[in-house]
């Protein structure tokens, strides 16, 4: 038996060259097929020599490759990121558009409201030529392509989008009127949409990489025990796969699309709740696992992390944050 053995397996050996004429026992390298020659950010490829300098490799356009990872304290850093932010001029959208600027971004916020004088505060500290304000209808799809496009043309280029425009409603279905539910969809559903588009179309146009974020919800997960609003979860959850559908499409251009699903909020639209529904003020942190609500400033660090370089990998994906609330 034991002389059988070798000659078995040059057998076997001989037989696989032969089949696979193509592959050889010596290191080979497999070639890789391009989808596009597209001037994107800087890549590099892998190595194991230990990178010395930060600065990035001369650029491949191989959509193949990775994109080129800086060392890891920059890895979170939006420096020379131009960002842009729907419902940024107040609210949640302005804290994190203020996040964005403490991370190094230039943001463009974009809202249909004029601006609060707490964005006008933020402004003067950061200064107008990294916070600026466009006012618009994300519906307006003409309006939008205009906005959109002229930020990218004085900017030379769009890094990144989070799209936080949104309206809520509490009314029953029965009593929902077309009107009503017309509008939260337009707003929740067509505005993202739109915007996402407009900002897709410059980040091709000028073949750069770029990270959208979309404003999802929990309530696009589960219903919410207590709270009517069938239309506006309906709109969230209508978010969440929209945002997977984009990112399908655009990921061969190098643009990454991911929904960013907060739990209960503590802001002034909340606290006027509990006013109308005192019941509220202990039933929506007992329905969490940390027992607690948010706050506007728990949520910079996910958008951050989605915008930045340290979720170069990470698209289609719905980033919930929400205390484990969906997770009972």
């Amino acid at each position: 038996m034991t002389s059988l053995l070798p000659r078995t397996a040059i057998r076997a050996a001989a037989r696989f060259t032969t089949l696979c004429p193509a592959l050889s026992l010596t290191k080979t390298s497999i070639p890789r097929q391009p989808t596009a020659n597209l001037p994107l950010q800087p890549t590099r490829s892998f190595s194991s020599t230990p990178i010395v300098k930060s600065s990035p490799p001369a650029p491949n356009y191989d959509l193949t490759q990775p994109p080129y990872s800086p060392p890891f304290n920059h890895l979170f850093s939006l420096q020379d990121r131009v960002v842009l932010i729907t419902g940024g001029a107040r609210g949640v959208g302005l804290t994190q558009a203020t996040g964005l600027l403490e991370a190094g971004a230039t943001v463009h916020a974009l809202d249909q409201l004029s601006p609060t004088p707490e964005f006008l505060a933020v402004q003067k500290q950061f200064g107008p030529d990294r916070l600026s304000f466009h006012q618009v209808d994300v519906r307006d799809q003409t309006a939008l392509g205009e906005i959109v496009g002229g930020i990218a043309e004085k900017e030379g280029k769009i890094n990144g989008l989070i799209a936080a425009a949104g309206i809520q409603q509490e009314t029953s279905a029965l009593e929902y009127t077309k009107e009503d539910a017309d509008r939260m969809l337009g707003v929740n559903v067509t505005g993202v949409f739109m915007t996402a588009q407009a900002v897709a179309r410059e980040m091709i146009k000028r073949k750069q990489r770029g990270s959208l974020v979309l404003i999802g919800s929990m309530s696009g997960t589960v219903a919410n025990r207590g709270l009517i609003c069938p239309a506006y979860n309906a709109s969230k959850a209508a978010v969440l796969q929209l945002a997977r559908n984009l990112a399908a499409e655009w990921g061969e251009h190098g643009i990454r699309v991911n929904s960013l699903s907060p739990g209960y909020i503590v802001t002034a639209m909340t606290a006027g709740l509990f006013d109308a529904f005192p019941e509220r003020r202990t039933a929506w942190p007992d329905a969490n696992m940390l027992k607690r609500l948010s706050y506007p400033e728990e949520y910079r660090g996910a958008a951050i992390f989605l915008l930045s370089d340290a979720s170069s990998f990470m698209t289609g994906a719905d980033l919930r944050v929400d205390g484990g609330h969906c997770a009972w």
